[in-house]
């Protein structure tokens, strides 16, 4: 595997089938929404929700979530695109954001709950484990279309870059940190746990049907802010971090504050009841 990655040098293009060109990045985009609809199906039943509901309210996060990443993507490039506007429709060549999916994915998911009458918790939780499994596959097409990719590095496991996708500030080097590669492992290890909590709820009983989201929403966010110390792709700074360090920071401290809050007055609540 290490001497696959340092050696190999990704085409971004899968097959030709006459005019029409199928990608990697696509591929991988469209096995990671099939295996994460699987999982959220797979749990659906212990939460009562019906699996009809799952495939429904995910074609509606999957829209939701694609649009609000790439829109995302692009008010963090927006310079690029204001000078290329037709390249905002190249969706193909890569280019979301994982911060703008959650939010265009959390919106059509609270909405869907609504008219479907639905517990959003459990619904969103349910995702929780899918989108990190999502996220494990899908950031290989990052790998293929030699994007997102760190900086300089002589580990054995470092990955050759061509140079027509190299950053200029970095062009006599050879190889790079697989960023792809720490992310793709990083939310492994958090579908992982995401899992493990779910079969708590489940076969325990415990009654915190809410911890799943939360956690995801923590641990990506350490797993983002962490990563991109690494990453050199060009994103806005502000007091010397990358803008998409101070989304982390700022789900985080929302994320516990909110969790920290609604334990405060379940807590309250059972003390007037006893």
């Amino acid at each position: 595997m290490i001497n696959f990655l340092h050696t190999f040098n990704p085409d971004p293009v899968l097959i030709h089938i006459g005019q029409i060109t199928i990608y990697y990045y696509g591929l991988f985009i469209v096995l990671g929404i099939l295996s994460g609809t699987f999982i959220a199906i797979k749990l659906s039943k212990y939460y009562n929700i019906k699996k009809q509901d799952i495939i429904d309210s995910a074609f509606w996060a999957i829209i939701s979530g694609i649009i609000g990443a790439r829109i995302y993507h692009i008010f963090l490039e927006l310079p690029y695109y204001l000078e290329y506007p037709l390249n905002i429709f190249k969706i193909w060549q890569g280019g979301i954001a994982i911060h703008g999916g959650i939010i265009g994915g959390l919106i059509a998911l609270f909405i869907f709950t609504k008219k479907k009458k639905i517990n959003f918790l459990n619904l969103i939780g349910i995702y929780a484990p899918a989108l990190a499994f999502a996220q494990t596959i899908g950031r290989w097409g990052n790998y293929f279309n030699q994007e997102l990719f760190g900086k300089p590095t002589n580990l054995p496991w470092g990955i050759p870059i061509l140079s027509k996708n190299k950053i200029a500030d970095y062009y006599n080097f050879q190889y790079f940190h697989p960023t792809f590669l720490y992310e793709s492992i990083g939310n492994l290890i958090i579908f992982i746990i995401l899992i493990s909590i779910h079969y708590l709820i489940i076969k325990k009983k415990i009654k915190n049907n809410h911890l799943p989201i939360f956690i995801y929403l923590i641990a990506y966010s350490v797993l983002r802010f962490l990563t991109e110390y690494i990453r050199i792709d060009k994103t806005p700074e502000l007091l010397g971090m990358r803008l998409p360090q101070i989304v982390s920071i700022i789900i985080v401290v929302l994320i516990t504050f909110i969790y920290a809050k609604n334990n405060y007055f379940r807590k309250t609540s059972r003390e007037k009841i006893g």
